[in-house]
């Protein structure tokens, strides 16, 4: 990419919590901005039209519970439904958008999360100009590597809302190890660990000669220290309620304020045994406690294991045992917990790696790679990973997969398909993602229609479905009938996404399900070819009436009865064995189809013309 030299590529980390940016400077990786002033609290005031953002903003959610906004990342690419465990905590409105999207209803304002990150991203762009000086308009932004399509869509249109040029979306585990400098290993295999605000995932990449390879990843984009947060707000809010009665209610001005006290008292209790709790609730009443450090490792001992539990599979995915690595990553404020600590050098066997603050980690490997795209690099290569399976529906409701989960990106894949009725002018293609075999226990990401066909029969055309994934994980598809040369594409915008419990859903399922699975899928494919087999006995039979002795009919009659029955159960040897005696039965009628086809194309013609 050619870039001049005084152009500055800004490599952003987008937060749930906190956001910040760094820059290639001469001497490599730079956080811009000095101490805490560097980082941004993802957080938005909006009072009469005017937004604030940062430590002011944060300074002013008790006054103005109901115009504040934070964690805005949690409902990046996401429907109302998706959120619906989270609207309880969150002092603000969400409120249900267009096209099953949602949007925070503020200040008199509907604004997507779009509008909200763009904001952020705003502010972080103004700080960065006022710091070097200079106008900058490109921008690498990093996202969790387990975000969907929709995830990465939305940020990057955050990205452009702002007015920046997004030239690369990065997942976060990558950037971290570049950040890391571990290019500089001759042969390793490092897992990254990255627990943020709001999002959770691991990553186990191989590094050789400078390429980055992400051999597997697993997480949850509903995973963070704001539910370590919310199961301190949960403790305390019920033994409130226990002891000053059931009906006292909580409204948003004292849910701002549980939140941010919450949070102070996780960060405390990661450097001390025990943090003094007191809450004047006014009438007199008073809330007083001491949480000790056991005590909260009790309430956060949930959310800890089930990252626990995605290390273990994503290593499985991998096929590396805990031995295998090499170096243990830690990124994300929710790593400064010694509990998680602890279980991270449990599960992988070491200690892990934290030489560099996890605030500012993913950060500085965004700079490494925006100065890879604006040439101040060259001796570096990512490769990364695509989360789920992706594929489109086929005939009879299966899932015909094309890109398989943990596929690394960019990539390419294609496959024929054709049409299942005669005469079809235009074939309706729907996007699916997900690991199970059936379209009803998959995700659908999006539709499209490949019209104009020619007037076929069935099974003639010839529908190429090329599905392309770029290296910003983002998902294109494209569909041609080769014959015709007609053509369609689409560049997937589906209207929500993943929550983290749908993914972990879908492959687990995949997995437990997979025998049941692959007989329906094989029972579709059967079903589809008996189809076929006896729409061409009857047209056979129409083509030459009375072609086969009364013996030979009723074993074809018998054949296609028992192939019949067969096609509503779930047995596909046995359809499999029938299809194949209804072939056999009608191959005298095959052969007499034959001679009649062969007998119309040589009347007329003269004796000497049929061998030429």
């Amino acid at each position: 990419m050619n870039t001049r030299e005084n152009e500055i590529i800004l490599g952003i980390d987008l937060g749930t919590t906190n956001s910040l940016a760094a820059w290639y400077a001469p001497g490599g990786p730079e956080v811009i901005g000095a101490g805490d002033d560097a980082l941004v609290p993802s957080v938005i005031a909006l009072e009469h039209g005017a937004a604030t953002v940062g430590t002011a903003a944060k300074a002013r959610a008790v006054l103005n519970p109901l115009g504040t906004v934070y964690s805005v990342k949690r409902l990046m690419g996401r429907g109302l439904a998706d959120l619906a465990d989270e609207l309880g905590f969150l002092p603000y409105h969400v409120v249900q958008g267009a096209h099953d999207t949602v949007r925070v209803e503020v200040d008199g304002r509907l604004l997507s999360p779009q509008e909200l990150s763009a904001i952020i991203l705003g502010e972080v762009r103004h700080r960065a100009e006022q710091a070097l000086g200079r106008p900058i308009a490109k921008a690498v932004i990093t996202v969790p590597a387990y975000f969907d399509d929709a995830q990465r869509q939305a940020t990057r249109d955050a990205g452009r809302i702002a007015g920046l040029e997004v030239l690369r979306i990065v997942n976060e585990p990558t950037a971290a190890a570049l950040a890391y400098g571990l290019d500089r290993r001759e042969n390793a295999t490092i897992a990254v660990y990255d627990f943020g605000g709001g999002t959770f995932d691991v990553s186990i990449l191989h590094v050789e000669g400078g390429v980055f390879q992400v051999l597997s990843t697993h997480g949850d984009t509903h995973l963070g220290g704001d539910d370590l947060d919310r199961a301190l707000i949960d403790l305390i809010t019920g033994e409130i309620r226990d002891r000053f009665g059931e009906a006292l209610s909580f409204p948003p001005a004292t849910r701002q304020a549980l939140r941010q006290f919450a949070e102070a008292t996780k960060i405390r209790l990661s450097a001390e045994p025990s943090a003094a709790v007191e809450i004047d609730l006014g009438e007199g009443r008073a809330y007083r406690r001491t949480i000790t450090r056991g005590q909260f490792e009790t309430l956060a001992a949930p959310w800890v294991e089930r990252t626990i539990g995605a290390c273990r599979e994503a290593m499985d995915a991998a096929g590396v045992a805990p031995g295998g690595i090499d170096e243990v990553v830690m990124v994300g404020g929710s790593t400064r917990i010694p509990m998680v600590v602890r279980r991270v050098g449990e599960v992988f066997g070491r200690e892990p790696y934290t030489a560099i603050d996890p605030d500012r980690v993913v950060a500085l490997g965004a700079a490494v790679q925006a100065g890879i795209l604006g040439g101040h690099r060259r001796d570096m290569l990512l490769l990364d990973v695509t989360p789920l399976s992706l594929g489109i529906e086929t005939l009879g409701g299966a899932m015909g997969k094309l890109i398989l989960r943990n596929s690394t990106v960019p990539c390419k894949a294609s496959e024929v398909f054709t049409t299942s009725a005669d005469g079809q002018t235009s074939v309706d293609i729907h996007v699916l993602q997900g690991e199970r075999e059936l379209v009803a226990d998959c995700r659908s990401l999006g539709r499209f229609k490949l019209a104009g066909l020619p007037p076929m029969p069935a099974g003639a055309p010839r529908i190429r479905v090329t599905f392309m994934i770029d290296a910003n994980g983002i998902l294109h598809v494209r569909a041609v009938e080769e014959r015709s040369g007609r053509t369609a594409s689409i560049q997937i915008t589906p209207s929500h996404g993943l929550t983290g419990e749908e993914v972990q859903r879908m492959v687990r399922e995949s997995w437990t399900h997979a025998r049941e699975d692959m007989t329906a899928h094989r029972m579709i494919d059967l079903r589809n070819e008996a189809g076929r087999i006896l729409a061409a006995i009857d047209k056979a039979l129409a083509n030459v009436p009375g072609a086969l002795d009364d013996a030979q009919q009723r074993r074809l009659d018998d054949a296609v009865a028992r192939l019949k029955a067969l096609l509503g159960g779930g047995d596909p040897d046995a359809v499999y064995e029938a299809m194949t005696a209804a072939n056999e039965a009608a191959a005298p009628l095959t052969e007499a189809q034959m001679d009649a086809v062969l007998s119309r194309t040589v009347k007329g013609r003269k004796l000497d013309e049929v061998g030429e």
